[in-house]
């Protein structure tokens, strides 16, 4: 081996990814690396610990991070089912900052006893480009400021905050960031989550569970966003201050009855899935959606097929629809009943070219549906329906049947059941 290539090899970063089960007491470490018998390739090795107390795992761990030649870990992964304290993992990210880590994950699996994270986490991990952690507990540092100038990439998901205005700090410590992702839980301490950020590409907001009292939901400013899913079953609220119009691909999914200002801002969409109660207040009457090519639409609502038309009826361009149960359907809610529109939408007459449903069921109101798409749509090219699975193969037969003799204006359509 030349000396430009062992200059080559020595420049290489190492994969360490960590994973701590608890539940069956294995204990597993992986690492790839060259280290100084590089052979031309990545090299793996899969250590199993099993029977391995605590104490005797954490001096493996650290045995692999501090006295391993590896000049750079890329890529940290802890996934922790038993942890004394956060001492422990203290000293792993004093590792991270050492060897310049740029992707962490920590995920906490225990529901015994919550998991602090040390503080060193928001001042010492500059390099860190991605970083994930769930159902762990965030502890402010008044002394210092958060700092992730490389952050590029967060994921919070069940984590609980020392106060409301902590996870403002946390996101203004993160100048660079494009992707964030936020999964609340109840007891968090952030009954109103607000997002601020100008330069954000990606976000995407849930709730876990319900709110003990309150008004709760969600303030967003954040002007570059080109990905936008909310999801709040739990009917919170949802404020845009600014106007979005670089948004591509949205995906909408709440039960709060009005919510114009949300939908209305996210108009520049060429993707968009719904999930909304009612088509009543759910954005503005004037509101065109010009850009919008795929429409996806729950079936769980028992409005839908009202939100269905009305979405038709402002999506002149719209390309490809499809229609999918994506939450279970309250037994005790009426279902929606199918009334013809008096005039057919501009989309379905010259644009429309693939129809998909999911979960098709057979019912009167389904069939209308997919008779009127099929004898009004002129560009249609596919129809691809696919039933439930439970139903029986008689059912099945039944429903290619009734659907085979359907008419259909497009002279190239084709119908596929699954």
């Amino acid at each position: 081996m030349g000396a430009r290539e062992v200059k080559t090899v020595a420049a290489f970063t190492f994969n360490l990814k960590m994973q701590i089960m608890s539940e069956s007491m294995l204990w597993t470490l992986w690492f790839c690396h060259n280290g100084g018998n590089f052979s031309g390739r990545w090299c793996s090795f899969d250590y199993q610990y099993q029977n391995l107390s605590y104490e005797e795992f954490l001096r493996s761990v650290d045995r692999s991070l501090f006295l391993h030649e590896a000049p750079a870990i890329e890529a940290l992964n802890f996934k922790l089912g038993v942890v004394r304290g956060s001492d422990d993992i203290r000293v792993w990210i004093r590792a991270a900052e050492k060897r310049a880590v740029r992707e962490l994950i920590i995920k906490i699996v225990t529901w015994k006893s919550p998991v602090e994270l040390p503080r060193s986490l928001y001042r010492s991990c500059r390099t860190l480009e991605t970083l994930k952690l769930s159902s762990a507990v965030l502890v402010d540092d008044v002394a210092s400021p958060v700092s992730f100038p490389s952050l590029k990439t967060l994921s919070l998901e069940s984590i609980k905050y020392p106060d409301d205005v902590f996870l403002d700090k946390l996101l203004s410590g993160c100048p660079v960031l494009q992707d964030l992702v936020v999964e609340q839980c109840p007891g968090d301490n952030v009954p109103i989550l607000s997002v601020r950020m100008p330069h954000l590409k990606s976000l995407a907001l849930s709730k876990k569970g319900d709110r003990a009292e309150g008004e709760h939901g969600f303030v967003i400013d954040a002007p570059s966003l080109e990905f936008l899913k909310i999801r709040d079953y739990y009917k919170g609220f949802c404020v845009i201050v600014n106007d979005m119009s670089k948004i591509l691909n949205a995906k909408v999914y709440i039960t709060r009855p009005q919510n114009e200002q949300l939908v209305g801002s996210i108009t520049s969409s060429k993707r968009l899935c719904l999930c909304l109660p009612t088509p009543k207040n759910v954005y503005p009457v004037s509101t065109v959606f010009h850009r919008l090519l795929h429409l996806d639409i729950c079936t769980c609502e028992t409005e839908w097929l009202n939100l269905l038309m009305r979405v038709l009826n402002d999506s002149p361009n719209l390309k490809s629809l499809k229609l999918e149960q994506f939450h279970q359907i309250v037994v005790a809610d009426p279902r929606p009943s199918w009334n013809e529109p008096s005039s057919v939408p501009e989309c379905v007459l010259s644009s429309l070219e693939s129809f998909v449903w999911v979960c098709y069921e057979g019912t009167e109101e389904e069939k209308e549906v997919v008779a009127f798409l099929l004898r009004s749509a002129s560009c249609l090219e596919k129809v691809t329906i696919s039933s439930n699975s439970n139903h029986r193969r008689r059912k099945k037969l039944e429903m290619i049947k009734e659907l085979s003799f359907l008419p259909r204006r497009s002279p190239t359509c084709r119908v596929d059941f699954n």
